[in-house]
């Protein structure tokens, strides 16, 4: 049976789903404390609190590759265990850390950690799926992967209503043990003895000159890094956002969490109409969503207050479109690169982390007290991502974009 006609397992689906996941309860069940702990570790701007965000993700920029090209020389179960532990030194540091500084080097240690569960996950799929399947198939994953940053910010919240914000870093503790046991028992190895890459300096290479050499792998992984930039721009100022400037206090979680549901619903969707419609179809018009919605809500910003139900209203839209986008990218991306899936993935999750890392950064760092920075964001690169779609899907916008530069 051929990779895309594999039937898929529910239990996979939900495991896979929870080795991701490892990656969103590390950002977003911190996010309610952010303004505690710019309070308590007395940081001289409230903006710098963010850095706690980004600097998860430049661990994970660093982290995947290497663990990709290890995870195709001693297969996925391996690597993803040594992960783990690297992700549990750096809970223990953040959790007894006396100084940010230190925060944050715990931080970028959880990125290096969390950096193999999230390659791992995205190498098995391919391990075993591939084209519209392999799309399907995360969908699923993403959907249900979704029900962890709805429902993370309430279990942040609720531990600083009983304890100090350092108790987060015990609940992750307890996730990735949790869920690394699940992995142990349940899970098999999806890359066969025969089937791996030896570790080796010219192996490595071949396979980065391979993905980087792919049209098709790199333009999609710039439209990954630059659009999930604009997210983790909105990631960066949501408590900001919600409870400086809305007023909306303890509420905070539940909007956040509200809105990642709308996520999951967008993910089960896509996951249901992405075989009939194809990747690059939905991919497009979503992106096209944004692009409007966004020029729209700046128009509303520039001419008129802004409501808080504006903004929701606003929000949602971007979290369907970004439902429907992110599984399948991730999909087209690696649909060349099956057979170096570990390297492949590496590279495509450390290029589109890089740039999203520093994308949100910036615009995390523009808040100003208002929603232009965020709205602008997701406009511009919502903008780019779709012009680089369609110079990668369409001859004709290709011929058009060469003529026009003549």
């Amino acid at each position: 049976m051929s990779a895309e006609e594999q039937p898929h397992s529910k239990e996979f689906a939900v495991l896979m789903a929870l080795l991701i996941s490892v990656v969103a309860i590390s950002i977003d069940a911190l996010l309610p404390a952010l303004g505690t702990i710019a309070q308590d570790l007395q940081l001289s701007n409230p903006n710098h609190a963010q850095y706690l965000i980004v600097s998860l993700f430049a661990g994970m920029a660093v982290g995947q590759l290497v663990c990709g090209p290890l995870s195709d020389a001693l297969g996925r179960k391996k690597v993803l265990y040594w992960g783990i532990g690297l992700y549990l030194c750096g809970s223990v540091l953040c959790l007894l850390a006396p100084q940010f500084g230190w925060v944050l080097a715990g931080r970028v240690i959880e990125g290096l950690g969390v950096s193999a569960p999230y390659v791992s996950a995205v190498s098995i799929v391919r391990d075993k799926y591939a084209g519209r399947a392999m799309a399907k198939v995360m969908s699923i994953v993403m959907m249900i992967f979704i029900m962890v940053p709805a429902i993370a910010p309430s279990i942040g919240q609720g531990i600083l209503l009983i304890a100090p914000w350092r108790a987060i870093f015990v609940l992750y503790i307890g996730y990735a043990v949790a869920v690394t046991s699940w992995i142990f028992f349940r899970l098999e190895e999806t890359l066969p003895p025969e089937k791996r890459i030896p570790f080796h300096v010219p192996n490595i290479q071949s396979g980065f000159v391979e993905v980087f050499s792919s049209r098709l792998t790199m333009c999609y992984t710039v439209c990954m890094g630059i659009s999930f930039g604009s997210f983790i721009g909105y990631l960066n100022s949501s408590q900001q956002i919600f409870q400086d400037q809305f007023g909306v206090g303890k509420m905070f979680t539940v909007y956040f969490g509200c809105l990642a549901l709308v996520f999951g619903v967008a993910s089960l969707m896509n996951s249901r109409i992405v075989e009939k419609l194809g990747m690059h179809y939905i991919c497009a018009r979503s992106f096209a969503c944004i692009v409007a919605a966004s020029a729209l809500f700046l128009g509303v910003n520039l001419l008129a207050e802004v409501h808080l139900w504006m903004f929701l209203a606003y929000v949602a839209v971007l979290f369907l479109s970004f439902g429907l986008v992110f599984g399948n990218l991730n999909a087209l991306a690696m649909e060349p690169m099956g057979h170096i899936a570990g390297i492949a993935s590496a590279i495509i999750g450390s290029v589109s982390s890089v740039m999203s890392m520093a994308l949100g950064a910036f615009i995390g760092q523009m808040y100003n007290g208002t929603l232009i920075p965020m709205t602008l964001g997701f406009l511009v690169f919502g903008a780019l991502a779709l012009v680089i779609l369609l110079y990668t899907t369409s001859p004709r916008f290709r011929t058009a974009l060469s003529a026009g530069a003549d």
